[in-house]
């Protein structure tokens, strides 16, 4: 229920977005070979291992082009992460710690994994990697040994300097990437002017698809349904939803440039995550409130903090976390990554107060099985589902009022009228609505099995 996609009309009833919880620390960017810029590109589940790739370090001062690239891992399903050593890299005439590689453009890129059908396992691990305005595709059998994929930078435009995604989307058989480039608000600009409360450019994503992650179609602008203006997106992390292929999810970071609270810092500009979502990977519903704000840590309210790290881990059958960057660029304190805890596919929910309310649905088809609801609601809520007919009257058996109150909190509750009556009963071809009345409950999505 990220969307309206589904809904008709409302009554006492309206969207609302769930915020996840900070959980634990999960990483922090402590070693020698990390420095205050220490940054996560991704994060990839890979069976029960969890991987966590970041840029180390910036060791050169008076070029910034020189990185060191580095991988955590978790063997306790995300919670917490190791760096673990890894031999490849010396730092200090010791190969004692956990860096892939300390090099130059082409760097190792954000990393998915591929679930192209048709990839070769040579370059099963993929990613793009950027620097200022060149891109480049990089693959590598296992996530570790990376090599350039193709001749030379990629033939696309933008500007790159930030995490920049891509992914196989199989319901369109092609490659996805979501990257930067610089939007003019007016076309006589220079792109110097992207800075200060008066900034005339500001950071944007562009997407982009490919069959064979080496030739891609131009870039078209994101789309947005809001009314937030041109609003600095820092990053984009953005991802097809687990088991849900045809929405698209994103957790971009909103930096809001001219605002200052610790001036002592000497960088101005604070930042918080959004959350927003798509159906065709190009026109976005954004939610103006925050995801995630910056909190009571005054080392939040820094700049170029609270960064989404791209990519969903599957923790536990309840649980699914992601995670967020604090004190990044702090004088006194190191960097770290802390884990956000999430309610499976509870991203937003139709919710009700306790006057109750309710939506109609637009009219859908049904397959056959049983319809499955993930909803919470209070010790005195309740949720009662209808189906409307063709001539717009319940159908008889499948009213409010042929059901028992639903209440509780079930990621996976079957929906069951009196005698056992069964959504799947009305597979029949025909175009239905469903009703739904709420008390002090959230539905936060729904799907037939």
């Amino acid at each position: 229920m990220v969307d309206r996609r589904f809904v008709a009309r409302m009554r006492g009833a309206a969207l609302k977005l769930a915020q996840p919880e900070r959980r634990e620390v999960a990483l922090t960017f402590d070693a020698p070979w990390e420095s205050n810029g220490a940054f996560p590109k991704s994060v990839v589940q890979d069976g029960a291992t969890v991987r966590l790739y970041y840029r180390a370090c910036s060791p050169d001062p008076e070029d910034s082009s020189l990185q060191g690239s580095a991988m955590a891992v978790s063997h306790d399903g995300g919670l917490s992460f190791e760096k673990q050593v890894l031999n490849r890299v010396k730092w200090d005439g010791s190969a004692d710690n956990n860096l892939l590689s300390m090099a130059r453009p082409p760097h190792m890129p954000p990393v998915f994994r591929d679930s192209n059908p048709d990839c070769v396992p040579e370059e099963r691990f993929k990613g793009i990697s950027a620097h200022w305005r060149k891109a480049y595709a990089m693959g590598s059998p296992d996530g570790i040994e990376w090599r350039m994929l193709g001749a030379g930078p990629l033939e696309m435009p933008g500007t790159f300097d930030t995490v920049n995604t891509a992914f196989w989307d199989s319901s369109i058989d092609r490659y996805r990437s979501y990257t930067r480039f610089f939007y003019h608000l007016d076309e006589n600009t220079v792109e110097a002017n992207v800075l200060g409360q008066d900034a005339t450019v500001v950071r944007a994503v562009q997407s982009s698809t490919s069959r064979d992650f080496l030739r891609w179609t131009r870039p078209v602008p994101n789309r947005y349904r809001d009314r937030l203006g041109e609003t600095q997106l820092y990053t984009n992390a953005t991802m097809l939803c687990p088991d849900a292929s045809r929405l698209y999810l994103a957790f971009p970071n909103r930096y809001v440039q001219h605002r200052m609270i610790k001036p002592e810092h000497g960088h101005p500009g604070v930042n918080d995550a959004l959350f927003m979502c798509s159906r065709d990977g190009v026109t976005w519903s954004r939610f103006s409130e925050a995801w995630v704000r910056p909190g009571l840590d005054p080392h939040n309210w820094t700049d170029r903090n609270n960064y989404p790290v791209w990519g969903i881990v599957r923790t536990s059958p309840t649980e699914w976390s992601m995670y967020i960057t604090e004190h990044y660029r702090n004088k006194s304190l190191p960097g770290r990554i802390r884990r956000l805890s999430l309610r499976p596919h509870g991203f937003v929910s139709v919710h009700t107060d306790a006057n109750g309310g309710g939506f109609l649905s637009r009219p859908m088809i049904f397959g056959r099985g049983d319809m499955r609801i993930n909803f919470s609601t209070s010790a005195a809520g309740w949720i009662r589902v209808g189906v409307i007919g063709a001539d717009g009257t319940e159908v008889p058996g499948y009213g409010l009022n042929d059901m028992d109150e639903i209440y509780g909190d079930d990621l996976d509750r079957i929906i069951r009228w009196r005698h056992g009556k069964s959504l799947g009963s009305l597979a029949t071809g025909s175009a239905h609505r469903l009703l739904f009345a709420l008390r002090e409950a959230d539905l936060f999505a729904l799907r037939m099995a």
